[in-house]
């Protein structure tokens, strides 16, 4: 029986979490009478949730045993935390989204059923187009135990009518001089912002509090929270050290980015670029401002991509196991993948094309596309993730803390980053 090192976000969750493993969880399959099913996700989009309702009913026309799904949207801030109280409590959702940074401690505590055999054996689903590399994160000894149902690359949403105002080239006319990089991006920045009051770059999602969503501008420096074992901090590496001190400057000598406590939404039209995923796409409004969706610019080490990624899982203590994987593997047949696909990129090799994305993605062209989305699934790395990712999450945002001020040593606070966080990377 094996607990791994749980879900450190409260010791109640945790508690919960090594009960369930330890005894195998406890659902009703729910095959002998009706049954209504619950998915958590952090998505409250109207858009979002409305085709996941159109498919979820689709669903239920054939499957009578099946009375009602529902989506429970959870707060994006406290997602992971709420989920597994929510398990610890007995409260266990069905099927449950779950991000990439807390998917090693979701896959090795045991909360998960395994999904290959139902998935496999579903007629028409067509497992073998799975691509292999987005699975990895999601697999234990030769198992999956999530279906990696968004693999987003992240890329710079740009409002030209900004740059334009303030005199600033765009990143399209950037990209075909050979010079989008971070540079170019922060000084046609920090030019908006000192033109218009606009903000310049918002890396939506960080806040000062989303720490790992700074892996969309490190990784251009080569930098790392941590080595590809685990074992070893990254935040103390040269290469760190040079890409956050470009970050402080950025933020408190330049104003490219807003700083502390000020926030700004581009789809609202208050800043030029934000680094986000094309799940966003949803929010621009028809007439708002010109706009552009471009890969990340390169840094130092060249050009680069960053993946997010989102999983469905069954819940071991869910109380309708049997029919929560029929409805996963329903939600993510090739027909539905295609309809997710123009939120969420799908696994599937087939659907990974310009063509087939831009189906369904209306707002993108092929060549946005192709050159944000396909070659970014294709060359990218996924964020910072680890086995007990909350604990140490919340030690390294604290140990981040005093980086956010304008006169801070960032070396000597990255120094102190890895001085909290070895021990547990040691672990």
């Amino acid at each position: 029986m094996r607990i791994g090192r749980g879900l450190r976000v409260t010791a109640a969750a945790l508690a919960g979490m090594a009960a369930l493993a330890a005894c195998g969880g406890g659902g009703d399959a729910g095959d002998s009478g009706p049954a209504s099913l619950r998915m958590t996700v952090w998505t409250a989009n109207e858009q979002h949730l409305a085709l996941f309702n159109q498919i979820a009913d689709e669903y239920k026309k054939s499957h009578p045993n099946v009375t009602g799904i529902t989506f429970d949207p959870l707060p994006f801030d406290t997602y992971t935390t709420s989920l597994t109280t929510q398990i610890a409590g007995g409260n266990a959702p069905d099927l449950a989204w779950v991000f990439e940074n807390s998917a090693p401690d979701f896959v090795s505590s045991g909360a998960l059923l395994p999904l290959d055999e139902k998935l496999r054996s579903t007629e028409g689903y067509r497992y073998d187009d799975l691509a292999p590399g987005p699975l990895k994160l999601w697999q234990d000894d030769g198992k999956l135990y999530g279906y990696p149902f968004s693999t987003s690359p992240f890329g710079v949403f740009v409002n030209t009518d900004l740059l334009k105002a303030a005199g600033q080239k765009t990143p399209a006319e950037l990209i075909a001089a050979g010079q989008w990089n971070w540079q170019t991006a922060l000084g046609a920045a920090a030019a908006v912002q000192g033109e218009t009051g606009k903000a310049g770059l918002v890396i939506r999602d960080f806040d000062y509090k989303g720490w790992d969503n700074l892996s969309t501008f490190w990784t251009g420096w080569g930098a790392a929270a941590w080595s590809e074992d685990g074992k070893s901090c990254g935040f103390a590496s040269p290469e760190m050290v040079d890409a956050m001190t470009t970050l402080h400057k950025a933020i408190f000598v330049d104003k490219a980015l807003p700083g502390p406590g000020t926030t700004a939404d581009f789809f609202a039209g208050d800043a030029a670029m934000t680094v986000t995923q094309i799940s966003r796409a949803s929010l621009l409004k028809d007439g708002g401002f010109g706009w552009d969706l471009v890969p990340l610019p390169a840094g130092p080490k060249g050009t680069y991509a960053v993946i997010g990624q989102g999983g469905i899982g069954v819940l071991k203590q869910g109380k309708h196991t049997d029919a929560a994987l029929d409805f996963l593997a329903y939600l993510t047949n090739p027909d539905n993948s295609t309809k997710l696909a123009q939120f969420f990129p799908p696994p599937r090799q087939s659907q990974l094309t310009a063509e087939t994305l831009a189906k369904t993605n209306p707002k993108l062209k092929p060549e946005q596309l192709q050159k944000v989305v396909v070659d970014g699934i294709t060359n990218g790395v996924v964020k910072p993730n680890h086995t007990g990712q909350a604990e140490l999450s919340q030690q390294v945002r604290a140990a981040l803390d005093p980086l956010w001020t304008p006169n801070a040593d960032v070396k000597a606070v990255l120094d102190g980053v890895c001085a909290k966080i070895q021990p547990l990377l040691a672990k």
